[in-house]
């Protein structure tokens, strides 16, 4: 074999692939600078985006707000216990107040009954989606305890409840009065006890509300019973 067909059959790869590089170039109106030029910004571009993302080249999930998480979501055992005891608390409440609809014989007692009504059935909607909203049950288990403070303070038995219920006239306003007030207290002390040993803003807020609304209440039943 001649020494010229030897380099005639030799690949030429850097001659061919310039070649071919340059006829590209020609072909799409691009000269082989600028090409370059726009490699190194786009690579420019994709460095910046990497780096943004986290540089692995996805969402940096981490940095996602939480929405899916509730507000005020740092609780602890005395503010569930409080939502879960404080929602049967109203609803005995309610039930003594609704007794007051055909019973009551006082005008001013048969208002403040409405009153704690209105006031205190979207109170135990707002408990229970606290609660709800956290994956808790809205009953406690095992009875009505807060931590540190035993059962449930204010609660009438049944039998309270069935003489209250079975009450007409004067003495219905009196009993509902000595009772409404002996149940608000119970709400006070719970509202007390949670607003130092609860962590959860939200429960401390709606305690605090509460409390403001049942003591106003508590003077006004007072009052009655002093001129009945």
């Amino acid at each position: 074999m001649s020494a010229g067909h030897a380099r005639r059959g030799r690949p030429q790869p850097c001659f061919h692939l310039q070649h071919r590089q340059e006829g590209t170039d020609l072909m799409i109106g691009i000269p082989a600078v600028r090409r370059a030029a726009l490699a190194g910004v786009a690579a420019l571009i994709t460095l910046v985006v990497s780096a943004a993302c986290g540089g692995t080249g996805g969402v940096d999930h981490g940095s996602q707000p939480m929405t899916s998480a509730p507000s005020g979501a740092a609780h602890n055992d005395a503010d569930v216990a409080f939502a879960q005891m404080m929602i049967p608390h109203h609803q005995q409440a309610i039930e003594m107040a609704t007794f007051a609809d055909t019973r009551a014989n006082d005008a001013e007692l048969k208002g403040l009954a409405a009153k704690v009504k209105s006031t205190q059935e979207p109170e135990i909607a707002t408990m229970a989606n606290w609660l709800s909203s956290r994956g808790l049950p809205t009953a406690q288990a095992g009875g009505h305890n807060m931590p540190g403070m035993g059962s449930m303070p204010g609660m009438m038995s049944e039998e309270e409840m069935a003489q209250l219920k079975a009450a007409t006239g004067v003495d219905f306003d009196r009993r509902f009065a000595r009772m409404m007030i002996a149940h608000h207290n119970g709400a006070l002390q719970m509202c007390r006890d949670v607003t130092v040993q609860g962590s959860d803003a939200q429960v401390k807020a709606l305690a605090a509300t509460i409390e403001r609304d049942q003591s106003a209440e508590v003077v006004e039943l007072q009052k009655i019973i002093d001129r009945l």
